[in-house]
């Protein structure tokens, strides 16, 4: 009874540092449903321990199940990630988390989706086919960072990459790099084409039924132009060329870092995605600022127009902050502060 008390008091001991180890990483609702499956599994292994001898030839066999788990546990974490690099030392569980950038080849600006015909009706028109792409390393993703459960990797309908998906809950992991902590990147186009711009109207909340700029998250294993034209495609089906960058809108209060792109149209061979009702070229004057998404595209349009007025179009940066009480659905309650440009 003495040693089954002991492995007990072992167990609990190294349970505390398990969780210790992760609210350290600030990843509790990440591992919480491992540490329910860890509790489990140490429960019916104890239970099953029914003697004094069986105890003690199984105390070493129970450290080193709790060590491995613990590094499974934080080997997981790091495929969630992407942002660490995972050592243990020779004969010791002490587990080591390090920051490292991974370097990858160069890859060029220039986005050429593949395009399939449809034979299926006669006369229909071309369906546009892009590439598959791996988004990081999303392979090694193999539990549900939500549930617990395990993964499968397909291309999601409507999507282009290759993701991790939930078996259980049906969620999906997108690897979104962050710029600092807790800040995440949106990255889109300024397509313009003959004094017009290409707006889209979204078919996904929040502000379902308002016109936007495609833009998107961007995704780990590409550059933000890369990203952007990604998510111009996604949303619009059309194929663009980055000219420069254009805005970089910082809204502290969300979290969030826009950076937008004036970019061209390679062709007029475009259509709503997915997430879009409707994708429109708009003349200038014409663009529907009463019925605009969001106050960073709210923002970014009349920068352009601005611009164009005085024959120059500029790169800008500026922090949008919301006016205190304001609804968020109110895209014009905000200041531009620290607006600057060239």
């Amino acid at each position: 009874m003495y040693i089954r008390a002991a492995i007990q008091s072992d167990i609990l001991c190294s349970g505390e540092r398990l969780v210790e180890t992760i609210q350290c990483r600030d990843h509790v609702q990440i591992l919480a449903p491992l540490m329910l499956i860890i509790s489990d599994f140490l429960g019916l292994l104890v239970r099953t321990l029914t003697s004094t001898q069986e105890a003690e030839s199984k105390l070493d066999f129970v450290e080193r199940t709790l060590s491995r788990i613990m590094l499974k546990a934080v080997q997981i974490l790091c495929c969630s990630s992407g942002l660490t690099r995972l050592t243990k030392t020779r004969n010791s569980s002490t587990v080591k988390l390090s920051t490292f950038s991974s370097s990858s080849p160069r890859k060029t600006l220039c986005f050429n989706p593949t395009r399939m015909s449809s034979s299926s009706l006669p006369g229909s028109d071309p369906v546009p086919k892009s590439p598959t792409f791996v988004s990081g390393d999303v392979r090694k993703i193999k539990f549900c960072q939500w549930c617990g459960g395990p993964t499968k990797h397909e291309i999601p309908d409507g999507e282009e990459k290759l993701r991790a998906i939930c078996t259980r809950c049906g969620k999906i992991a997108y690897q979104n790099p962050k710029m600092v902590k807790k800040v995440l990147q949106v990255v889109g186009c300024l397509v313009e084409h003959e004094g017009k711009v290409l707006l889209c109207k979204r078919n996904i909340q929040p502000s379902h039924g308002l016109w936007t700029l495609p833009a998107g998250y961007l995704e780990v294993g590409e550059s933000a132009a890369e990203g952007a034209m990604r998510e111009t495609w996604e949303e619009a089906g059309a194929s663009v060329e980055v000219v420069s960058p254009f805005a970089q809108l910082d809204i502290p209060l969300i979290g969030q870092t826009y950076v937008i792109f004036l970019a061209k149209l390679k062709n007029l061979d475009f259509a709503p995605g997915p997430e879009s009702l409707e994708c429109c070229l708009f003349a200038l004057d014409e663009i529907p600022f009463d019925s605009l998404a969001f106050s960073s595209i709210y923002v970014t349009l009349n920068l352009y127009l601005e611009d164009l007025r005085k024959g120059e179009v500029k790169f800008h940066y500026g922090t949008i902050n919301k006016r205190p009480g304001s609804s968020p659905s109110d895209i014009r309650a905000f200041s531009l502060d620290y607006h600057l440009q060239p």
